[in-house]
């Protein structure tokens, strides 16, 4: 199964999967990096090791029954909470609730059905809520042999301290700069587009790779041109708005962002350095609000004519 791990990944698989062979594993540990990084990818491949009853090689063999039920979906002794629907099943749940912990406690208190060890997953733990915190800590402190925890989680700071400190703490950090274009150099990407995308995702290569893959660093380029005419008065904040609707407008906006921001790191301080930073804290609050009730196209069209109203008059001084 590691075969399917990045370096970076690997890396974070052979610590943990070094500190169980050598009985140092904690009964819970606390498993944070960037979203989409690869931490499900690395509690898989080490819950695969663990389960498995003919390991070798720091490997899973992925042949025996405990592989083959855990492949299936069905291993009795592997867990993984995640968002479910709600009582309705109408839509996806924002939170992770105090019925699901309850479950894991319920289940960590039973005897291992393959007679090995018994594993949680808890991804996204970022969004536990506070009863299924106070839920979880009990479980927390009342470890048994053989039982294992993982909390995967991008925002560790919005779990409660008496969670994070009764965790064993791993970090995946970013892969180096030469690791992460050697990667992307192996999907086909050409030096100069996987430099150009790395630079837009700040390093993160899985980033980087699906908007080459999937049109991100084409919008990205739009959202500049979009801007650029705005600030020249050649379109209207409207049109930009709707044209944007029809995209994602979360990532919409983080591009938009991102692109003034990195515009005024490149500038000596100036009314325009300014301006740039002043809307590019704008633009965080209305990715924000995007998450409320509040109409987006509302939240685009009034972020996009204070736009206009910073740069149309330093674009007009410009060429004066």
């Amino acid at each position: 199964m590691t075969d399917v791990l990045t370096s970076w990944q690997r890396d974070a698989y052979e610590s943990l999967r070094g500190a169980f062979d050598r009985g140092q594993l904690g009964h819970a540990t606390l498993l944070t990096g960037a979203v989409d990084i690869g931490k499900r990818r690395v509690a898989d491949a080490l819950a695969a090791y663990i389960l498995c009853s003919n390991r070798s090689a720091g490997n899973a063999c992925g042949e025996c029954r405990t592989c083959r039920l855990r492949l299936a979906g069905t291993h009795p002794d592997l867990r993984i909470v995640a968002l479910e629907m709600n009582k309705e099943n109408t839509k996806l749940r924002t939170e992770i609730v105090i019925d699901q912990l309850r479950a894991v406690s319920a289940s960590l208190a039973l005897t291992p059905q393959m007679g090995g060890a018994q594993i949680v997953i808890v991804d996204p733990a970022d969004l536990i809520n506070r009863a299924g915190a106070n839920a979880l800590l009990k479980t927390l402190e009342e470890p048994m042999p053989d039982r294992f925890l993982w909390l995967l989680s991008s925002n560790p700071g919005h779990l409660p301290q008496t969670i994070r400190s009764r965790c064993q703490k791993v970090e995946m950090p970013m892969p180096s700069h030469a690791d992460a274009l050697a990667w992307l150099s192996t999907s086909g990407t050409s030096d100069v587009d996987a430099e150009t995308a790395l630079k837009a995702a700040k390093g993160h290569p899985v980033l980087a790779l699906d908007w080459l893959q999937n049109g991100g660093m084409a919008l990205r380029a739009r959202i500049q041109k979009d801007l650029d005419a705005l600030a020249q008065s050649r379109t209207l904040p409207s049109e930009v708005a709707e044209a944007w609707m029809l995209e994602d407008p979360a990532l919409c906006l983080r591009f938009a962002a991102e692109l003034a921001v990195d515009r005024a790191a490149a500038l000596p301080p100036s009314n325009e350095s300014r301006a740039l930073a002043a809307w590019f804290d704008a633009a965080n609050r209305s990715r924000a609000l995007l998450r409320t009730p509040i109409r987006p196209n509302l939240i685009l069209t009034e972020l996009l004519v204070d736009w206009c109203r910073r740069m149309v008059p330093l674009n007009k001084e410009r060429h004066a």
